[in-house]
Order: structure tokens, then sequence, then C-alpha cells
């Protein structure tokens, strides 16, 4: 009897401690597709996790959905999973969003967990509010990969662009456009964001290291056209004229509500979409001079790809990094950097070679963003 209960014990003992030692393991292996996912820096560790058998259930915790970027992003994603390729490997694929609501998605990812999804990619409404879930998911065997508004932590995997990196272009632009300084309009994204925080960052930081003086007025545009028309349009009417712009997105809706003021056109650092590239190419004679750069929606598929290699046991970074799509006036060409004939509400850069990963227009616009 005394034998027997010291063997219970021990296996308690025994899946204690495989609950404790959770998913991903750090290791010293090679990186499977350096291509592809390359680390974010020469010290970022590697991730393995154990390998499990396919077909897999994914799913897609999306927070803010009430963009062209969002909304094209879950089209993307699941665009990605109907390809033949992918889809062979997949039993499930489920996106929900959440809107702004932190603690929302937080219930939503606890619930693909509970519901035994193998892994769960994330765009997160707040970098720092999701410990808890994480510790969840590692302790359930669950893969979460971060992507675009990502997590601090070590513990998950994260892929992303140099957002702040991002924000450091747009204001090294400017101060080569405008290298007296002057009073700048910053169009910021969603509140509370990781993506929105870095930028920001990364935009100011440059301009005060400059020695130039500068003006920054903010306002809150949330990456979308309408409500960044409204907020621009407002700043116009309240600071009569600005000598820049940077916006993080909604673009096309700002330089929409400088042609509604009568707005001399100024130097514009600003992101990916087509209509807003239009905008770039058809009055740069005027003075609107662009710098166009970010990452189109596309980063989704490299997060599904991701968490589908983790899930067979490969070998990545915890933390990816993405390159970014850049172009500068005068070299904005049609059918290449951006589409005349193609809707303006359309973020270009939709392929990641070195990931094997591209999408046409009519691939991605086909799919709908409702919750499925």
């Amino acid at each position: 009897m005394k034998l027997r209960t010291q063997l219970i014990t021990a296996a308690a003992l025994l899946s204690a401690g495989a609950v404790l030692a959770a998913p991903p393991k750090v290791v010293t292996a090679a990186n499977s597709d350096p291509g592809c996912f390359a680390p974010w820096a020469a010290a970022t560790k590697m991730f393995q996790y154990p390998a499990k058998k396919g077909p897999y259930r994914i799913a897609l915790a999306n927070g803010y959905i009430a963009n062209t970027w969002r909304i094209q992003m879950i089209k993307t994603g699941k665009a990605y999973a109907a390809q033949p390729e992918v889809a062979a490997k997949l039993k499930e694929f489920k996106v929900v969003s959440t809107g702004e609501d932190v603690a929302a998605q937080i219930a939503a990812i606890n619930n693909f967990i509970d519901s035994g999804y193998d892994a769960i990619v994330v765009n997160a409404q707040n970098p720092a509010a999701f410990k808890p879930v994480i510790k969840r998911a590692n302790d359930a065997g669950v893969v979460l990969v971060a992507f675009d508004n990502i997590l601090d932590t070590e513990e998950a995997i994260n892929v992303n662009v140099d957002q702040k990196g991002l924000g450091m272009y747009w204001a090294d632009w400017l101060i080569k456009k405008v290298p007296n300084g002057g009073k700048v309009l910053e169009v910021r994204g969603v509140s509370g964001t990781s993506v929105d925080r870095d930028r920001h960052e990364g935009l100011n930081e440059v301009l005060k290291a400059s020695g130039k003086k500068w003006d920054v007025v903010e306002v809150i545009g949330k990456w979308d056209d309408p409500t960044a028309q409204k907020v621009t349009a407002d700043a116009i009417a309240v600071h009569k004229k600005f000598d820049a712009i940077a916006a993080q997105g909604g673009d096309t809706g700002i330089v929409q509500a400088m042609l509604d003021a009568k707005h001399p056109m100024v130097p514009f650092g600003g992101e990916t979409e087509n209509g807003f590239r239009k905008f770039c190419a058809k009055f740069s004679g005027q003075g609107l001079k662009c710098a166009s750069a970010g990452t189109g929606p596309a980063q989704v598929a490299v997060a599904i790809k991701v968490a589908i290699s983790a899930l067979e046991g490969k070998v990545l970074p915890q933390s990816i990094k993405l390159p970014l799509a850049k172009v500068e006036d005068p070299n904005l060409k049609d059918g290449t950097d951006f589409y005349g004939t193609e809707s303006d509400n359309f973020f270009v850069g939709n392929s990641f070679p070195t990931c094997k990963i591209n999408f046409s227009a009519q691939e991605i616009m086909g799919q709908s963003e409702a919750n499925k």
C-alpha cells in the first residue's frame, strides 16, 4: 500500500512537472528557415515546440477591425488558409474580432485555449496585458504568435516590422524635405497599441535629435480614412497651415482633407495605402513629396506560417523581423508601386518572397472580414 502511494505521488509530481516545463524550449539548433524567419537581433533566442501531428486547428484573435488595414488583414488570413498547400495542414481556421476591448480579446484567446486549438495568432490591443494568457497558452501547449501589434514578452513568438524604425524613417524624410524645421501634423493610430506607441516614439525621437525647431500637433486617426480625414480637417481649421505631415494610416483621407481645405501640398511620410500612393503620384508636382512605407496586411500569412512551422516542431526565432516595403517620390510607378485601376482602400505590398507568400488583389478581396 505504501509503495502504491509512493508511485501515485511520483506520477503526480511528474505530471505537474510536465505542466510546469511548458513549451517552448529555448534551443541552440539552427533556424529552420532563416530566409523567412529572420531573427530580430543576433541575440534573439531560438524556440522549438514539441511536434504535433496535423491537421491543426488555428485561430486568429483580432482586436480592432474598423479600418481598411485590419479588414484586408483578415481577408488575407482567410485567403492564405485557403491556399491548397496550407489548407492541407489545417483542420480548422477560425477568426474572431473583438474590437478595442482588451478584456474581450483576452477572453477570446482563453476560449480558444479551452476549446483545444493548437495555435492562436493575435494582433494585440495592448502589448503588456497578456501575461496571464501567455502562461495559460504555454501551460496548455498552445502555440501563441503575435504579429503587427505584438506583445511585450519573450515567452511567445512575435512577428513584426521595426515599427519604431518606421517612425524614425518618416522623421528622416521630413527633415530632408523641411530642413529648417516647422509645424508637423502627426496623425496617430489606435491608442494603447504597440504599433502606435513605437511609431510615435521613433518619429519624435528623431525630430527632437535633429536640433531643428519642430512643433508637432498630434491627432488620433485610428489608421482609418474617414476618421483621419475628419481629424485632419479639424486640425487645419484650428492651425491653418502645416509644413509637413506624418501619418500611420488613413493617409488617403488625410490628403482628401487637404484638398477640401485647399491646404498646400507638403512633404508627407505615410503608409502604403493604394489611394495615398495614387495621390502622391498625381500631386508630386504640386508639393506632395511622399515617403510611403510600412508592411502590408499579408504579415498575417507569415504569422500563420510561423504557427504551422512551430506545431511541426521546427526551430524558429522568438522574435521575427519582416522587411519594410518602401517607395519614395519621384519613384512611384503605376502597376508596381500603386495600381491606378484598383480601389483606394487597398494596401500595396502583399508579398513576402523570402517566405514564398504572395497574393493577388482579387484573391484577397474575394474573402469576407466577418467572424467565421
